[in-house]
């Protein structure tokens, strides 16, 4: 049950990320596109492991609840909770979570489709880092690197982006890599050509 808790979480993360303070219209246009965003992500393993992880990230809960919390977001809900659409559907999913069996697959396949989308996602950032990587042995994106790396809000981005929960997928597929000795080496020679020129 925790799982469809942490969906029930997404539902909101999904509206708020839709910016659904607008006008009464424009609001339940967005909040509709954030349930057909969650709808989404039940289909799209590694959105729905985005997802997930953004549940971790404590400036986005932060910014949820003060946004559960508004009136404007308690009106449209209620709204919202009055629609034949969403009742049905509602009353559907609680049919199905009153029979064991039923909830205990929906709460498997959530957790498998998870672990798919974090394998995907793990993947994707490793493709990404790898690369970067091979980017970096062209001299003339070597010198902006080491622009960048001059400065300063540049280095405050970065350390901003390392708190991120999502930014651990780029910091684990960086610890695979350093156990290629091949990439290793790579890593290490941008690393000091970056340090040396810094």
């Amino acid at each position: 049950m925790k799982f469809f808790k942490a969906i029930a979480s997404i539902a909101s993360i999904a509206f708020f990320s839709t910016g659904a303070f607008a006008q009464d219209d424009d609001a339940l246009r967005n909040m509709q596109m954030g349930m057909a965003g969650l709808q989404q992500a039940a289909k799209d393993p590694a959105l729905l492991a985005q997802l997930m992880q953004d549940l971790q990230n404590p400036e986005m809960m932060a910014e949820a609840k003060k946004m559960m919390d508004s009136p404007e977001f308690q009106k449209q809900m209620k709204k919202l909770t009055q629609d034949k659409g969403f009742k049905d559907s509602i009353k559907k999913t609680g049919e199905m979570l009153k029979d064991p069996n039923e909830a205990a697959k929906m709460e498997a396949k959530m957790e498998h489709m998870a672990k798919v989308g974090a394998d995907q996602l793990k993947k994707g950032a490793s493709a990404a880092m790898e690369e970067a990587m091979n980017a970096m042995a062209n001299p003339e994106v070597m010198a902006e690197m080491i622009q960048l790396m001059k400065d300063p809000s540049f280095k405050q981005q970065i350390e901003a982006m390392s708190k991120d929960p999502s930014f651990q997928n780029y910091a684990s597929a960086m610890k695979d890599m350093m156990n290629d000795p091949a990439k290793k080496a790579k890593i290490e020679q941008a690393s000091e050509s970056i340090r040396a020129a810094l």
